[in-house]
């Protein structure tokens, strides 16, 4: 019984979680930017890749298809295209803004003693781009590139009551609003009335809500001509007697963060 289960166990196929057409494709990308002078033809192609002709062929269709590679049609050969121009120009823009974010969140978490975070909006949602978590013994950790919904509690809250209207309106029309945790718990006026008190104040509050005993404040980034692009977020175990000093700090900081970076921070009243 046990050997005849064995013997099942070997014929099966070792798993992997790779998933071979991106693979190949990605070995594709690869192969080009080897030697970016060297344009290759498809038979090139695969036979460095190791891929059947019909298979590259189509993989390289797809990747036309996005501008990801280009191809000559006179010498039918291949490169790498200029679609791959604004992935990478992504990649250094967060680069460049976790650099400029860490001076500014390594001093907000150690006059906090908390974490500090800032947030950046990509459609409904918000990424973890940069951190510092100080060093504090009892506090809260967070991943690099955490994706958070866009309407989660306190930097949802800032979010939205600095986005343009049309933004706001965005924001506000998702089917789900994180705003107080579950959804369900949602209650309009009460998020009117903190959008307000978040416009004069700088900054954003939760209450706990999302997580128990888990606090926050929430400022607004903000970029050049004055366009949104997240907001800091200071995140911790104190009590809610710190919520306004903070709150206060978090939303200094971000104004200074947001000079730093070239933007027009929205100053309160």
């Amino acid at each position: 019984m046990n050997r005849r289960a064995k013997r099942n166990d070997e014929s099966k196929p070792a798993y992997t979680s790779l998933v071979p057409a991106v693979e190949q494709a990605s070995r594709i990308l690869l192969c080009l930017a080897q030697d970016p002078s060297v344009r290759l033809t498809l038979t090139d192609i695969c036979k460095r890749v190791g891929i059947h002709k019909s298979k590259g062929y189509s993989i390289l269709n797809t990747l036309l298809h996005f501008g990801f590679v280009q191809r000559d049609l006179q010498s039918k050969t291949y490169a790498l295209g200029t679609g791959l121009l604004f992935l990478s120009s992504q990649v250094l823009k967060n680069l460049d803004l976790h650099r400029a974010a860490e001076p500014f969140l390594q001093t907000l978490s150690v006059r906090t003693k908390s974490t500090a975070f800032l947030a950046k909006m990509e459609g409904k949602y918000v990424y973890v781009i940069a951190k510092d978590e100080g060093n504090q013994d009892i506090g809260v950790f967070i991943t690099m590139g955490h994706r958070f919904p866009v309407t989660w509690g306190a930097h949802g809250k800032a979010i939205a009551a600095f986005a343009s209207d049309s933004e706001r309106e965005a924001i506000l029309g998702q089917e789900k609003l994180y705003f107080y945790g579950d959804p369900s718990v949602f209650d309009a006026n009460r998020l009117e009335d903190e959008l307000v008190m978040c416009r004069e104040n700088g900054y954003a509050v939760d209450l706990g809500e999302m997580h128990t005993g888990i606090r926050a404040v929430a400022a607004p980034v903000f970029g050049p001509e004055a366009r949104l692009i997240g907001s800091l977020v200071v995140m911790g175990t104190f009590p809610n007697e710190l919520l306004a000093t903070h709150g206060f700090l978090a939303a200094q900081t971000a104004r200074d963060f947001s000079r730093s970076i070239g933007g027009v921070p929205y100053e309160p009243r």
